[in-house]
């Protein structure tokens, strides 16, 4: 498998997983005031999926970039 599509196949994983942690953070505020402990922790938790999404997906444009 290249070094793109891996990068794709991984793109495709933390996708999903910042979908799910937004529909976590989405869930606990719609059960606020109930759990309100875990804001900080899911909204954590939410911010670095989607920076690791962001990263893969830069780097997928850099290596597309190099291979055209």
């Amino acid at each position: 498998m290249s070094d793109i599509e891996s990068l794709k196949a991984e793109i495709k994983k933390l996708s999903a997983r910042a979908t799910t942690m937004k529909m976590n953070l989405h869930d606990l505020s719609e059960e606020l005031p109930i759990n309100w402990q875990n804001i900080m922790t899911i909204a954590q938790q939410t911010q670095d999926a989607y920076a690791a999404l962001e990263a893969a997906r830069k780097a997928l444009k850099e290596l597309e970039a190099k291979a055209a």
